[in-house]
Formats: C-alpha cells, sequence, structure tokens
C-alpha cells in the first residue's frame, strides 16, 4: 500500500514547529503521569466529573436553519490538577448548534472534538454542523480544545504547542471537559449522544468515550490507536514507558522527580549538549533546538549509561566506556542522540496516550473507524490495531492519504 507524499512533506513541517521549549517542568509532568493512571480506569474516572456539573449558556442566537447557543463552564482538570493549564485554558468555551425541528421525539447529538490547528468553530460548524443539520436533523456539540482559539495562551504561536507536556495536559482536560458536556445534554433531555473527531480530534474522542460509562456511538476519523508519530520497541521505547510507570510509586506521593529532573533534564531552559570527555568538550558548546528531534539531548556519557541500566539489550553505539565512545565522530554522536531523545519522547507519549492504556469502551460494536489507505501522518505498521484493542468495532477505509482526505472527505466523514 503506497503512501501520501503531501503527508509527508506535512509531517515534516508539523515536526519542526511542535515543543519548542521541550518536556515542560518536572514537577508538572508528574503530575501529569499520576492524573493519567486515574483517568485509565473508567471506575475512577466516571466519579471525577459529577452528573450536575455547572454548564453556563451565555447567548442563543436565532437563524434561518438553526440556533446556535454559546456556553462555558470551568474545566474540572482545573480542579483536579491545580495550576496546570494557562489561565487562558482554565474556562471551556462550546458552542451547540441545534435544528429548528427534530425528525422525532428524539434530539440526536454529535460531540465534534477539533483536530491539530481547528481553532474556534467555523471549520467544524461549516463542514460538519450544518450538513449534519441539513441532512439528518441531528445537533452538533463544537467544543474548543484547550491551547486553541480563545484559550489559547498568548505566548504561543498558532498550534504550536510549546511543550510536551501541554499535549498531556490537552488530552487530559478533554477527557473530563466531554465528560461534563455528556452530562449537561442528558440534563436538557438531549439524545441519543454521540462523538466524533478528526485527526487528533479522533483520537480525543476515543479517549473520552473509553471513560463514558455508558454505550456510546464514536467515530474517530484519521485516528489510530496512539498519539505517538511512530511507534518503536527500541530501549528507548521501554525506557519512556519505565519513566511513567516507576514516577511516582505511591498514588498519593506527588513529590520530588529528583531523579527524572537529574539524569534526563526535562527542564529544557538550557538545551545545551555537553560532551564530557576532554577531546570533545569544546568552550563553544552546541546549542540544540529542542524541537521534536531533539528533546532529550542529554551530556553522552549520562545518556549512555542510562540506557544500559534500564535497557537489556545495549544498542550498536551506547557504552559507557570512553574507549567506544571515541571511536564514534562527532556528527554520529550527535545523531545517536537525536535519534535516542527522539524515540524515548514517543515512548513516553505513547505510555500517555495508547487507547491501550485506557478502558475498552462499554459497546465496542458502537464504533466505526474511518481511515486513510495511504496515511503517512499516522503510521498504522507495528502499532496494535483498534480491532485487538476494541473488539467489535469496525474500520472502514477511504482512499487517499491523512491531508487530502481531512481538507476533502468530509462529506464522507459525515
Amino acid at each position: 500500500m503506497g503512501v501520501s507524499k503531501l503527508d509527508i512533506l506535512y509531517r515534516r513541517l508539523l515536526l519542526t514547529k511542535l515543543f519548542i521549549r521541550g518536556w515542560g517542568r518536572p514537577e508538572d509532568l508528574k503530575r501529569l503521569f499520576e492524573f493519567r493512571k486515574m483517568i485509565g480506569n473508567r471506575e475512577r474516572c466516571q466519579n471525577l466529573v459529577s452528573s450536575d456539573y455547572p454548564v453556563h449558556i451565555d447567548k442563543i442566537e436565532e437563524q434561518s436553519d438553526c440556533k446556535i447557543l454559546d456556553g462555558h463552564f470551568v474545566s474540572p482538570m482545573a480542579h483536579y490538577v491545580p495550576d496546570i493549564m494557562p489561565i487562558e485554558s482554565v474556562i471551556a468555551r462550546f458552542q451547540l448548534i441545534v435544528p429548528k425541528e427534530w425528525n422525532s421525539k428524539y434530539k440526536p447529538v454529535c460531540i465534534h472534538l477539533a483536530g491539530t490547528g481547528d481553532h474556534h468553530y467555523w471549520r467544524r460548524r461549516t463542514l460538519m454542523a450544518r450538513p449534519m443539520i441539513k441532512e439528518a436533523r441531528m445537533a452538533s456539540l463544537l467544543l474548543e480544545n484547550p491551547y486553541y482559539g480563545c484559550r489559547k495562551p498568548k505566548d504561543q504561536i498558532r498550534s504550536s504547542l510549546k511543550n510536551v507536556s501541554d499535549l498531556f495536559v490537552m488530552g487530559g482536560a478533554l477527557v473530563l471537559e466531554s465528560a461534563a458536556l455528556l452530562h449537561w445534554l442528558e440534563r436538557e433531555g438531549y439524545g441519543p449522544l454521540g462523538m466524533t473527531g478528526i485527526s487528533m480530534g479522533g483520537h480525543m474522542a476515543s479517549l473520552a468515550v473509553s471513560n463514558w460509562p455508558k454505550p456510546m456511538p464514536l467515530i474517530p476519523c484519521l485516528s489510530w490507536s496512539t498519539a505517538s508519530g511512530v511507534f518503536t520497541t527500541t530501549d528507548s521505547f521501554k525506557m519512556g514507558q519505565e519513566f511513567v510507570k516507576r514516577f511516582p510509586i505511591g498514588a498519593d506521593k506527588l513529590t520530588n522527580l529528583n531523579l527524572v529532573s537529574r539524569t534526563l533534564n526535562l527542564d529544557m531552559t538550557d538545551q545545551v549538549v555537553s560532551q564530557k570527555p576532554s577531546d570533545y568538550h569544546q568552550s563553544n558548546k552546541t546549542s540544540i533546538s529542542a524541537t521534536s528531534e531533539g528533546l532529550l539531548l542529554q551530556d553522552t556519557s549520562k545518556m549512555e549509561c542510562f540506557n544500559q541500566t534500564l535497557s537489556p539489550n545495549k544498542s550498536s553505539y551506547t557504552s559507557c566506556g570512553p574507549q567506544s565512545y571515541h571511536l564514534l565522530s562527532k556528527e554520529q554522536r550527535r545523531n545517536n542522540l537525536q535519534k535516542e531523545s527522539l524515540i524515548f519522547m514517543k515512548g513516553v507519549m505513547d505510555e500517555c496516550t495508547h487507547v491501550a492504556n485506557f478502558s475498552v469502551p462499554v459497546d465496542p460494536s458502537l464504533i466505526i473507524v474511518v481511515q486513510a489507505k495511504e496515511d503517512a501522518y499516522i503510521p498504522r505498521t507495528g502499532v496494535r490495531s483498534l480491532q485487538e484493542i476494541w473488539p467489535g468495532c469496525e474500520i472502514r477505509y477511504l482512499e487517499g492519504g491523512h491531508i487530502s482526505a481531512y481538507l476533502f472527505k468530509q462529506g464522507l466523514f459525515r
């Protein structure tokens, strides 16, 4: 099966813009990893948002074919992980588009979560919500993502999340915010309810439905079982998983991350590669931008020793011995560190976002996954299939790649 060249180009452009400040604060990461364990279990997560969680309507606008309600509420994430969200993201905002008339006594509503770069409501309202009213008299609720639109931090450029931790905050917040909205819709007499999303929105919708305690129709479009772009089983991937699983050991101990911050230098404010051997330690230290290809560029001997400590297998270049270290050229050492740091990051991201680490939805037979045959933006090779994780779900394929489907196949998604 071929791959889309457009997807490959877009992915390369995108990867150069994300996470320009590195991982985020170590103490924030620790709290997020602990919170991930809470929302990974539906029995625990369903009690985090009460059925009467307050939601407020700010404005109602009557239009020729529909009625548009704008509303807001405080993100439940702000209660459970205080001060983790930027102040601009604390207030969750949404828009509910309902038809003037319903086809039956039921009032079906689909919640649409935003994909990458989908700020505000215009795209989802124009390409999905309004056509769904015209075609099926189905209402749509559009939730604005944290870090997007009115919830975007002032110092963030477009959709470029500054830290890896921002992605984890976004995911956790959307799970709880979706629960708050589902409870509110039920209180208001709407139903049946369902969820969907395209690309990142589809993945976030999958996590939200995994935590909803009732059967829920779900249509994730152009997403897969994990948010990590490339899935690998190398030593660094295992390190990333262990990094999350071992810290913290106690569920109630949100104390220090000394080992993490000391050994992995998670706070990348310095962003300097420091090589210890004297023949390579030059006065002009090499500064590397903390993009997704350089998030954990560490002191070479430190990284290599840590790799050997946590990994049962040694890679061809990792060794704490100075002799083997000197055999590598400066460029080889730098390339090796970049590869290890990137794979390590993906291991951590996979541990935090893989749907297999969350509960199986109550009724997987209500799930239809829509995939692009030539998707090169979210590779599926080597990744556990959603059919394996969610037995009974249906997978449908459409022609083309990720980007072309995102731009031109909205009608098929509906």
